[in-house]
């Protein structure tokens, strides 16, 4: 058994106003399968490269152990798969087998090490990117979300592997895979870091007491900094009062040194409150505003057909990808385009974009003058500053602020440069400017990639809440199962 000792451990980077960590203590056995979960932009990446030492902080970190970090980078896509890994690996063919038990484990065929790794599909290369990380078995693993772009099948796989697992740190936003995989969690709060022995929803409902309490706790401070606040300002209009009887007074000094104490004692009262307010804010440290979303959905006539799709079949590259798909979706339906990776649900939704290069054949009708709200799961075309992104595509500014200070979004990024954010803060500019947009119809391909599980409860209840028409795509079992109405299967092309 080893242990990962964290002692003190303070650190903010250089362009930050507060720390990012203060004064962290923690005690690590690195037989536990732990969950890092926290708000995004709350440091989870960011401790785990401190505890590989790539960046300086005050304090110490002791560990017996060395680490092995997920994802690997790969400098050679173009190479053959085998030959890339002995090279980022420095193995050769004494001790290759090593990667080949892994890839058993990860239901992967071996034929794939002959092939181009860049030409591997996303689902492999991360299984191929997980076997390399555990390849080294006398390591302590760092995993670093390693359920992206990951398909309902590929994250049952890792699931599966990751329980024969021993020893790791893993980074996921998916409730289902953590409550499969781990048996502690690490929780990177507003104010500090805890450690939960339990899974998932052990974590979850002591968040909802803690905040519960904290609630409480807060509107009883508030009632009784509103009763000394109301009282020092009685005190001083007395004192005031008592000051302005001076004028034809017999004994002005009896009445000045009486005004002066009834001034005192309110300046006291005064006192109490700002320490009741100090108190409020130790106090609650770590409680969490979970606002409510809104979204500018504009729902048509019920019974509506926005969108009618009819032997449709998608192409790539001239040839084929898909079996034919047949479906329509009226006002109030939410479809859900389920399907693994690399069955074309992307390629559809882009096709229904109006992208009719990717149509081989078949027809898609699309009701006139729809509104419709896209949410891509890429982020190349946002680009710039948050206010010159509202700008291009006139949607209010204030009301994206507002959805991204509900989502736990940072005040001072808002003036940063898009392309210098996390992907989890990218993903939450990309998920508030389709909520603050009029739509008829809200598309949105893998919505919950990167964002946290306290955003992702959001996303949920404000579908919940607006029953908005929708096309979506995404892996999260439960969320999916929460807010579907009906569903689609997408089929590659067997050939």
């Amino acid at each position: 058994m080893g242990i990962i000792q964290i002692k003190n451990l303070t650190f903010n980077y250089i362009n930050q106003k507060e720390l990012l960590f203060n004064n962290v203590n923690l005690d690590i056995d690195t037989n536990w399968k732990l969950g890092l979960i926290g708000r995004n932009g709350r440091g989870k990446t960011t401790l785990l490269r401190l505890l590989q030492k790539k960046l300086t902080a005050q304090g110490e970190i002791r560990a017996n152990v060395d680490f092995s970090y997920f994802p690997i980078s790969i400098s050679d896509p173009q190479l053959i798969t085998r030959n890339m890994i002995m090279k980022v690996t420095n193995r050769d063919y004494s001790n290759f087998w090593e990667i080949e038990r892994e890839l058993d484990l990860l239901e992967l065929d071996e034929d794939i090490l002959d092939k181009a790794f860049d030409h591997l599909s996303p689902g492999q290369q991360t299984k191929l990117r997980l076997a390399i990380t555990f390849a080294n078995q006398d390591k302590f693993q760092l995993l670093d979300e390693p359920t992206n772009h990951l398909d309902q099948l590929g994250r049952k796989q890792v699931a599966n592997y990751l329980r024969k697992k021993n020893g790791f740190i893993v980074v996921s936003h998916d409730k289902q895979f953590l409550n499969e995989v781990i048996d502690h969690v690490i929780s990177i709060n507003k104010s500090d870091i805890s450690v939960f022995q339990g899974n998932y929803d052990t974590w979850w409902i002591d968040h909802q007491i803690t905040q519960k309490r904290e609630l409480r706790e807060k509107e009883r401070l508030k009632k009784g900094i509103q009763k000394l606040e109301q009282a020092s300002y009685q005190k001083q209009e007395w004192a005031r009062a008592t000051e302005r009887k001076k004028v034809g007074a017999p004994d002005k000094g009896f009445v000045g040194h009486k005004a002066a104490k009834s001034m005192k004692r309110a300046l006291d009262v005064k006192k109490r409150a700002n320490q009741k307010v100090d108190e409020q804010k130790k106090l609650l440290k770590n409680i969490e505003i979970d606002e409510e979303l809104d979204m500018k959905y504009v729902p048509l006539a019920k019974s509506t057909n926005l969108i009618e799709v009819k032997d449709l079949m998608l192409q790539r590259g001239g040839k084929s990808i898909s079996e034919p798909i047949n479906f329509k979706i009226e006002t109030g339906q939410r479809l859900l385009v389920s399907g693994n990776n690399g069955s074309g649900k992307s390629t559809m939704i882009q096709a229904l974009i109006d992208n009719q290069k990717l149509i081989k054949n078949g027809e898609i009708k699309i009701k006139p003058d729809l509104k419709v709200s896209y949410l891509n799961q890429r982020f190349e075309e946002m680009k710039g500053t948050i206010q010159q992104l509202a700008n291009k595509h006139q949607i209010d500014l204030q009301n994206i602020y507002s959805t991204l200070r509900k989502l736990g979004f940072e005040r001072e990024l808002f003036q940063t440069d898009i392309d210098e954010m996390s992907l989890g803060q990218k993903r939450k500019i990309a998920l508030a400017h389709s909520l603050c947009e009029e739509a008829n119809i809200y598309v949105w391909d893998e919505p919950l990639n990167y964002l946290d599980v306290i955003s992702r409860e959001q996303v949920e209840q404000v579908i919940l809440k607006f029953q908005p028409t929708m096309i979506v795509i995404d892996h999260d079992l439960h969320f999916t199962n929460m807010i579907k109405s009906n569903e689609i299967k997408m089929r590659p092309l067997h050939r």
